[in-house]
């Protein structure tokens, strides 16, 4: 492996790629450490280590993960990538009930590219919502509940600069939209994951100390073992496919002979990715968020039973039908977001159209019968999905 990376350092092309890679990711780590204007950041801080495992946490921990500790740190990209992630969910699920976004996903890479501007204005949309949503909390000191300084985070108050903090914030997530294309065109890999590995990576030197001195060397040597089995096991989960034979038909087409060869159709074991786990976890955040609204507003004496619900049901990791829930939800969403984006009547249309057929199976059977076969290595990831990601406020997600 080693010899491996001196070998692509010494390739001109390949060492400019790496290069600038790590530099995006510093500039992205920067930022995410670097303070909104008019954030006490001394405060922040405090306030931080205060509650690292109280509610606040707890409710905001799927975003603050992916935004590597930038989100309850109120930095310049304290939104991250989460808007770009939601708008693109948002897009691809708008293909099934909008024609017009159908039509563009069949134009190749023409309507790509609008689909993709279409995502990049909801993205800025989106950060601009939260952007607020989170200087709004911060403000009112409901963002960090459970520090004494909660209050004295925002140090300005004013509307032009709780405004300002907003457009940074709304900028900066803009910039890392932009980052993580540039990655994906210029660099190594897919942008936005990396990103997101990136920010996931900042915390394990800080989360493994911790588990360290407070559990000691043998279960912290424990973590690290189930830690390097996991990454095995998800990796070779990501890389299992199942393939479907096709033959294609011999045909003629003018004085030349087409067809004659044998494919194979490949499905991915887990062809949803970690779309179901953020569906899931999102569902299960807006409750805690409700939750922290109702406080905010003065009203938790009349809503106490549905903050002891959430908080018993919907926020505590370790109760069991939370774990149900979640389980749930995340195979639910798994089922729910590959019938979306993958369409086995497409795909035996698109057989049928160039004379391909499944051996072994009757060609007027095969809009039948491959649905059926699409859906085995589904039954799969449904399982594999919630056995990788236990609950969404663990500090390092497993298949990272």
């Amino acid at each position: 492996m080693l010899s491996a990376f001196v070998s692509a350092l010494r390739t001109a092309d390949l060492r400019r790629k790496i290069l600038f890679t790590i530099g995006i990711v510093v500039l992205y780590r920067v930022g995410a450490t670097l303070p909104s204007p008019g954030v006490n950041y001394a405060n922040v801080k405090y306030c931080v280590e205060q509650v690292s495992s109280g509610d606040s946490a707890q409710i905001y921990s799927l975003i603050n993960l992916f935004s590597g500790g930038a989100l309850l740190q109120l930095s310049v990209f304290a939104v991250g990538v989460m808007p770009y992630i939601t708008a693109s969910i948002i897009v691809q699920l708008l293909t099934v009930v909008i024609p017009r976004f159908e039509q563009l996903r069949k134009e190749g890479q023409s309507g790509q590219a609008k689909m993709t501007q279409y995502t990049r204005y909801l993205s800025v949309a989106l950060a601009l919502l939260q952007s607020t949503s989170i200087v709004a909390l911060g403000a009112s000191g409901n963002l960090l509940q459970g520090c004494d300084r909660k209050d004295e985070i925002v140090a300005d108050q004013s509307i032009f600069a709780l405004s300002v903090m907003v457009l940074v914030m709304t900028a900066g997530s803009t910039l890392v939209m932009w980052l993580g294309e540039m990655v994906t065109e210029r660099g190594i890999g897919n942008g936005m994951s990396l990103l997101i590995f990136a920010g996931i990576a900042a915390r394990i030197p800080a989360e493994g100390k911790t588990i360290l001195d407070s559990r000691g060397g043998v279960t912290f040597a424990a973590v690290c073992v189930a830690a390097l089995l996991i990454v095995v096991g998800v990796v070779f989960v990501e890389q299992g496919q199942r393939r479907i034979p096709v033959q294609y038909a011999k045909r003629m087409v003018g004085r030349r002979m087409y067809g004659g060869t044998s494919t194979y159709l490949p499905l991915k074991v887990n062809q949803a990715g970690v779309i179901p786990v953020i569906f899931a976890s999102s569902l299960l955040y807006i409750p805690g968020l409700i939750t922290q609204l109702v406080r905010s507003g003065g009203n938790k004496e009349k809503t106490g039973w549905w903050d002891r619900f959430v908080s018993t049901y919907l926020t505590d990791p370790s109760n069991y039908w939370y774990i149900a829930i979640y389980f749930t939800l995340i195979v639910f969403f798994t089922f729910f977001y590959v019938s979306i984006t993958f369409n086995p009547d497409e795909r035996a249309d698109e057989m049928n159209k160039f004379g391909g057929f499944i051996p072994g199976i009757r060609p007027g059977a095969r809009h039948r019968r491959l649905p059926a076969l699409c859906a085995q290595p589904h039954y799969v990831a449904g399982l594999d999905l919630p056995g990788r990601h236990r609950h969404p406020a663990e500090p390092v997600p497993a298949d990272r």
